[in-house]
């Protein structure tokens, strides 16, 4: 398992090289821990006993019980959406779940713009002459 949140391969030219510098420079600034909710980074929660460990082992063995278990990963945002603008002031350490609600509306608009190209498609080609 990976420490990062991946890029997707659309999207991996529109960061910078050394985009892992930028964003251990971030988690050092955020002091590994969310810039919103101030949970910390690599942490796993038992979520039926809303235990939290720092520690595999430990959430392995929840897992081997059958509980279900999250780990936390920091995100970075960027808080324009734009990756190209990776601008220290434009970033932030958040969580998954932070960096989700932050991303929300933007979510909204953009999945409401794609799904409407798509829509626009095909009436243009399923239009009755």
């Amino acid at each position: 398992m990976t420490d990062t949140m991946p890029i997707r391969p659309e999207n991996k030219a529109r960061y910078p090289r050394d985009w892992k510098q930028i964003r251990a420079a971030i988690l050092e600034r955020a002091k590994n821990a969310c810039e919103q909710c101030g949970i910390t980074n690599r942490i796993w929660r038992n979520n039926r006993t809303n235990a939290w460990t720092q520690r595999k082992d430990i959430a392995d063995r929840w897992e081997k019980t059958g509980d279900s278990v999250t780990r936390i990963v920091l995100t970075i945002a960027h808080l324009d959406h734009t990756p190209e603008n990776c601008d220290p002031a434009n970033l932030r350490a958040l969580c998954q779940r932070c960096h989700l609600a932050y991303d929300a509306n933007h979510h909204q608009r953009t999945a409401y713009e794609t799904r409407r190209k798509g829509k626009a498609i095909g009436d243009l080609f399923d239009a009755n002459p």
